[in-house]
């Protein structure tokens, strides 16, 4: 659709976690279109005005993101979302639709209330098997299949065959199964390791959202921030430690001291900036008494008189006097992403040569919370 200069995009991701392309953005504007996605060699004739988008795997998802500023917003930019439309060529054109596909696999049974790329499955064996079956529909690149590949049939998972418990040898299935439930916690464990540790921040690598062969970077995505976006089109800090190298916690309280000029989390209008609270253990935001999950640049914040903003991140209310620039906090374990849409050239540029890159300013500790 033409949102009318907000802000807006359709992220499109293959199914081993790459940003292949985008729609509205910064790659195509806020005017609207219409996009065609295909299969990689397909020779068939597109109708005219439609731009064509060859897709890597078999199955893509679509991501769209509209950008909301308050509950007042939310009416007009659920229009926007709701003309994001998905349709078949043959519809399009008139005429009657290929016979639908059919699918056989079963449902992922998963602990509801933590976030789903934590892969907490009932049986952590499911894992193994729901990646056998989607890795058929969507077979990895030919040079991953040559090289990479062949590793992985000790496992029992082959291209072609599906992965089965009885068809492996009971110890390994069992060290399957282990491995199973360490996904998730290993990978969150390592993602600084993914990009660069500054001020308590992780400054994210450039090729996030599109790791290609770096596993390291495109598994840490899946399982921390599945679907993030490049650099180009979004750009996430995410917040793990304070000012002295330690855990950030609802047992403590904290000010974040946002300096003027931001060139971390600078956007090209419409796009904007915010930052985020999530809890440690679930990946999920934290309910709390204001319904607060965010402060940014949508937000009326209060500024010093240098024109800095400094946030107040605690669990109770600061007073009056700083309520605007409250960021609730849970009562344990938890981290911040502060996230930049439609980021000034010159921050995705940074990324690259991230030696004398430091993203966010640091959290400092003022406080432990009153007993």
């Amino acid at each position: 659709p033409d949102s009318g200069g907000r802000y807006y995009m359709v992220e499109l991701v293959d199914m081993w976690t790459n940003a292949f392309a985008y729609a509205g953005g910064t790659a195509t504007g806020y005017e609207g279109g219409k996009f065609a996605l295909v299969e990689r060699g397909w020779t068939g004739q597109l109708p005219p005005g439609v731009t064509r988008i060859d897709c890597p795997t078999r199955w893509v998802e679509l991501q769209p993101r509209v950008h909301v500023k308050n509950e007042a917003d939310l009416a007009a930019a659920k229009q926007v979302l709701e003309a994001i439309t998905v349709q078949g060529l043959a519809q399009y054109n008139g005429l009657p639709a290929p016979e639908a596909l059919t699918y056989d696999y079963p449902p992922p049974m998963i602990d509801p209330k933590v976030a789903s790329s934590q892969m907490k499955f009932d049986d952590p064996l499911q894992f193994w098997s729901i990646f056998s079956a989607a890795m058929n529909e969507n077979p990895p690149p030919e040079n991953e299949i040559e090289a990479v590949l062949p590793q992985f049939k000790y496992l029992g998972i082959e291209l072609g065959k599906r992965w089965t418990p009885e068809s492996v040898n009971p110890l390994i299935r069992e060290q399957m199964k282990e491995v199973a439930t360490e996904i998730g916690p290993t990978l969150v464990g390592c993602l600084p390791l993914g990009g660069k540790f500054a001020n308590g921040w992780v400054v994210p690598p450039y090729n996030v959202g599109f790791g290609g062969n770096d596993y390291l970077s495109r598994a840490a995505v899946a399982v921390f921030g599945l679907t993030a976006n490049t650099p180009v089109e979004a750009i996430y800090y995410s917040g793990l430690l304070d000012s002295n190298a330690q855990p950030l916690t609802g047992q403590r309280q904290y000010t974040l001291r946002l300096t003027g000029d931001m060139q971390y989390a600078k956007p090209i209008p419409p796009g904007f900036w915010s930052v985020t609270m999530y809890d440690s253990g679930t990946l999920l935001t934290v309910p709390n008494p204001i319904n607060r999950y965010s402060l940014g640049s949508d937000n009326d914040l209060k500024m010093n008189p240098d024109g800095s903003i400094t946030i107040y991140i605690q669990q109770s209310d600061p007073g009056p006097d700083k309520e605007a620039n409250w960021l609730p906090a849970p009562t344990g374990p938890f981290y911040l992403l502060l996230r930049n849409y439609a980021p000034v050239p010159e921050v995705a540029k940074a990324l690259k040569d991230s030696a004398g890159f430091q993203g966010p300013p640091p959290l400092v500790p003022v406080g432990a919370v009153p007993q």
